[in-house]
């Protein structure tokens, strides 16, 4: 019997501009596997952190995203007219989808899917001996070396280059469906190493749906960000080192710095589009909300602390 699999993937609204390229990544990678997959996205329209431009601007954003996601048969869609992150979505979306299927699949908005994922990991699937398992993708060149295990089999000997946006290994490269495919098409015997400790990311991330019934999940506490590191930390207190299969010859692409990411937003104007970091710093809420949410991650094991919130975060506004 075929695995099943759910895939999931918040988008908020100003991510109108990219999420046609996740879609079109998505619906090709279903398309090679004849087994089932549930595709899950949340639209979130609310602007308590992000205001858009104009009304009229916001419901267009609104319309074609619907548009876009839509086109994806049988998705199921949420609106989300409060606010609602990242961290809330994963974390609803592995209770919500672990009793129904087998495997999760964490989406991103920036993400590109490769084509092989299900197929993939339905083989991973039938063959592993162990029901609780982690699993990843190869990613591109990251800045340091703890990430070296999860680089892609042609990206990690490149070097590092601080602000490099024109190398196709680069954390800061914008690469396209057909750039992504001329790795993996190359594919003829999948690659498969165990990664130990874990290490991850939350784009591409696959979780055997028996971690998510063992009680792991993303604690309440980490509203907004470092949502991947809480879920590590979880897993490993709960589980241990379960097994990390990681598939190093298969390309998942992250195009976290992609100049479309964020639009029509008030107040980022004339700032880098491929600098998220600065675009998120010039508004007075994201510094306290990371530093509050990474502390939060960060003690989450901590039995003598006590963790902070939104309302903790519109009190360190200056």
């Amino acid at each position: 019997m075929k695995s099943k699999f759910a895939i999931g993937c918040l988008v908020q609204w100003y991510e109108v501009d990219i999420i046609s390229e996740y879609v079109e990544t998505l619906k090709e990678a279903i398309s090679q596997y004849d087994g089932e997959v549930i595709v899950d996205v949340a639209v979130v329209l609310d602007q308590t952190l992000e205001k858009c431009t104009s009304k009229q601007t916001h419901q267009e954003c609104k319309e074609k995203i619907l548009n876009s996601v839509k086109s994806i048969d049988d998705c199921k869609v949420g609106i989300i007219n409060s606010l609602y992150t990242i961290a809330d979505y994963r974390r609803e979306f592995n209770d919500m989808y672990c009793d129904e299927v087998d495997v999760l699949v964490w989406g991103e908005s920036d993400m590109l899917v490769p084509k092989q994922m299900f197929t993939s990991l339905d083989t991973l699937h039938q063959n592993v001996n162990t029901p609780k398992y982690l699993a990843t993708f190869g990613i591109c060149k990251m800045w340091d070396d703890t990430w070296k295990p999860l680089e892609h089999v042609e990206f990690t000997d490149k070097p590092f280059i601080e602000g490099d946006t024109e190398n196709w290994w680069s954390l800061r490269y914008t690469m396209n469906k057909d750039e992504m495919n001329s790795f993996n098409d190359k594919v003829t015997d999948l690659d498969v190493s165990i990664i130990s400790p874990h290490k991850f990311n939350g784009c591409g991330l696959v979780i055997s749906s028996e971690v998510v019934k063992s009680g792991v999940n993303i604690p309440r506490s980490v509203f907004f960000v470092h949502e991947d590191t809480a879920f590590m930390m979880m897993t490993q207190k709960v589980l241990g080192n379960i097994p990390q299969y990681h598939f190093k010859n298969i390309l998942v692409v992250h195009n976290r710095k992609h100049p479309k990411k964020r639009n029509y937003i008030l107040g980022e104007d004339g700032i880098d589009k491929t600098n998220t970091g600065e675009l998120r710093r010039a508004h007075n809420w994201y510094q306290p909300a990371n530093k509050l949410c990474e502390q939060n991650c960060y003690n989450v094991l901590n039995p003598n602390y006590k963790s902070k919130t939104w309302n903790d975060v519109w009190n360190n506004i200056k």
